[in-house]
């Protein structure tokens, strides 16, 4: 899972502010399920399940209470009512609600049918940020009859009491007009009528499914057939328009990987956000083996688009490496409404996100000064979190408080942990090796079929590497001793320097210095922060409505606009400004100021370690 931290940060305090096949399973061990989307009915869905034979007096059918990927607890049966359940006479069984996400059904060994109505969850979504209760949209779900599904499977599909390993068969009608995209296979020929089967459970939750208007591309990556489907609701954005920087980024991340990754087929669902008051404001993605389900607000420019793709696609596809490939028996045996959580976070979201940008240096995207200033930023903000809380034990805990705040980390900490294995094994091989090989050896050792035990995992990575790694695991992993960066950065002759760069006109961090007023769309400057020059040389004061910039009108629907007009401006660049202050219209005209900041940035400076530099970044 990847979340756009400067797209929620940005949004939630300008709110804030006022200014596989199953065919030879015999009929009576699948779970048979049909989602109607045709007859959509207050904005709900109905689903009928058939269930496999059962054999007790009682059964207990649940909807997920967590998913993999998500670390969080969003109880997705809370967005389903109406649950009913009948016999083959159509007679209704006796039915108890035992929590948001559990139904017990009485005389079981009759049961014939159940059905339920389910509610999306965008319309539900309070705000952006990391602290409320919403469920993050890539894992939700969408209902807007007629137009868009985001059929996250998880949200709609529930399991019987110890019937997790049956065979499913999903048929999904749908009107004429509208196509699923899925890495799942149709095995229906009919256009208002899709037929998926898998061969349990958890094969189904790992399917997403977007039904739109029919919007995709199509192309090959060195054996892999990728799919990307965009919905956009003016049609500001099309596959066709983001397809090429697709299509360049994910070859590079085959050419990268290599032999780790077998996977035949990829699917990218793009959901972009009108950003609405009932639509998708978790930006950001989350993986699955074979697909990647992204949303995005629609208003962003296209080269801010294609930037966020970039990032949260790079990073959820090679999740295809860790946790999809190896991982522990928490994640293998999944429970989805009591779930154990894994030790190792530091390397499902850490060593992915790490290889998110190491991949970006070794193919050529991006140079060192790019890489380094990356690096960078995630040590400086991994400084404003936890930096002696134990990793593994943030990990195991990361649905309780106080450790589901320091889940960012994963993101910062955890990649540069990443980083600093990756450094020791380059330095003990004389760089013939790094991490990705320890990767290609974990999946060799166990794979998709074979989990490893949680506290054995440091014991394996330490016999197929050296005893430095297994020292550095268990002192700042598991232990709670901050990781002394500048001493592994310095075995590859990389030291730390500062740089003066410019900043964001309009926000510094996580903090803007303008709001929105969500009801008038209005964008205003913030009374509650310190403006910088940009502000104070025009004379911009706390309260002034910002009508138009350069002629060009602003409000909420084409905020990011602006934000990215302005990454474009110069210092001394001519500038009018329209702003209403006490009800007033008034002009202001002048010159840019760009406010810099000096920032801690990494250079290489050791030539006696360039080839071992080298090998890191390049081998």
């Amino acid at each position: 899972m990847k979340k756009i931290l400067y797209t929620l940060a940005l949004a939630a305090t300008l709110w804030s502010c006022k200014t596989g096949s199953s065919t030879g399973a015999a009929k009576s061990n699948v779970v048979d399920v049909t989602i109607n989307l045709i007859d959509v009915k207050d904005d709900k869905v109905l689903v009928t399940v058939t269930p496999p034979q059962i054999k007790t007096d009682e059964i207990v059918y649940s909807i997920p209470k967590t998913v993999p990927g998500t670390y969080s607890t969003d109880n997705y049966g809370k967005y389903s009512d109406d649950f009913k359940a009948f016999d083959a006479k159509g007679n209704p069984l006796t039915v108890k609600r035992i929590n948001d996400n559990s139904w017990s059904i009485s005389n079981a060994k009759t049961l014939k049918k159940v059905t339920y109505l389910v509610g999306d969850t965008f319309d539900t979504e309070k705000g952006t940020g990391f602290g409320n209760d919403d469920i993050f949209s890539p894992a939700g779900t969408n209902i807007n009859a007629g137009i868009n599904f985001l059929v996250n499977t998880h949200g709609f599909v529930g399991y019987f009491q110890d019937k997790l390993d049956v065979p499913y068969k999903v048929t999904i009608t749908h009107p004429e007009t509208l196509w699923g995209a899925t890495s799942m296979n149709d095995e229906d020929a009919s256009k208002t009528s899709d037929v998926f089967t898998t061969p349990r459970y958890a094969v189904l939750v790992e399917n997403p499914i977007m039904y739109s208007k029919p919007d995709y591309t199509t192309f090959n990556v060195n054996g892999m057939d990728i799919l990307i489907a965009v919905y956009s609701p003016t049609g500001k954005f099309t596959a066709e328009s983001i397809t090429p920087e697709m299509k360049t980024m994910m070859t590079a991340q085959k050419n990268f990987l290599g032999k780790v990754n077998a996977t035949k087929k990829y699917t990218v669902l793009l959901y972009l956000s009108s950003m609405a008051k009932d639509d998708a404001h978790g930006f950001g993605a989350l993986e699955h083996p074979t697909a990647t389900t992204v949303v995005l607000p629609e208003s962003m420019p296209k080269e801010k688009l294609v930037e966020s793709m970039k990032d949260v696609v790079s990073h959820e596809f090679f999740h295809i490496v860790t946790p999809l490939t190896i991982h522990s028996k928490e994640i293998q045996y999944f429970d989805y409404n009591a779930p154990k959580m894994s030790e190792h976070l530091w390397m499902y979201e850490g060593v992915t996100e790490y290889f998110a940008n190491l991949f970006q240096i070794n193919q050529g995207l991006i140079n060192e000064t790019e890489f380094y200033t990356r690096i960078a930023g995630k040590i400086e903000e991994a400084k404003s979190l936890n930096d002696t809380m134990s990793f593994t034990k943030m990990s195991a805990n990361v649905l309780e408080q106080p450790y589901k705040d320091q889940y960012l980390n994963v993101y910062q900490k955890g990649a540069l942990i990443g980083m600093c294995i990756d450094i020791i094994i380059r330095e003990k091989s004389n760089g013939e090796r790094g991490i990705l090989d320890l990767m290609h050896k974990l999946a060799n050792e166990y794979g998709v079929e074979k989990p490893f035990n949680d506290s054995e995992l440091f014991a394996k990575i330490t016999q197929l590497t050296y005893p430095e790694v297994g020292d550095f695991l268990n002192k700042y992993v598991a232990g709670t001793t901050p990781i002394p960066y500048d001493f592994y950065l310095a075995k590859v002759g990389v030291t730390k320097a500062s740089e003066k760069t410019p900043g964001s006109i309009f926000i510094k961090g996580q903090t803007p210095y303008i709001g929105v007023d969500k009801t008038t769309k209005v964008i205003s400057v913030r009374s509650d922060v310190d403006l910088n020059v940009f502000f104070t040389t025009l004379n911009l004061k706390a309260g002034d409505v910002i009508v138009a910039v350069n002629n060009k009108t602003y409000n909420l629907d084409n905020i990011y606009d602006l934000i990215s007009e302005s990454e474009n401006w110069k210092e001394n660049d001519p500038i009018t400004i329209k702003i209403k202050r006490a009800g007033a219209e008034q002009t202001i005209k002048g010159t840019v100021k760009v406010p810099y900041e000096e920032k801690e940035t990494f250079k290489a400076t050791d030539a006696s370690k360039e080839k071992l530099k080298n090998a890191w970044l390049k081998g």
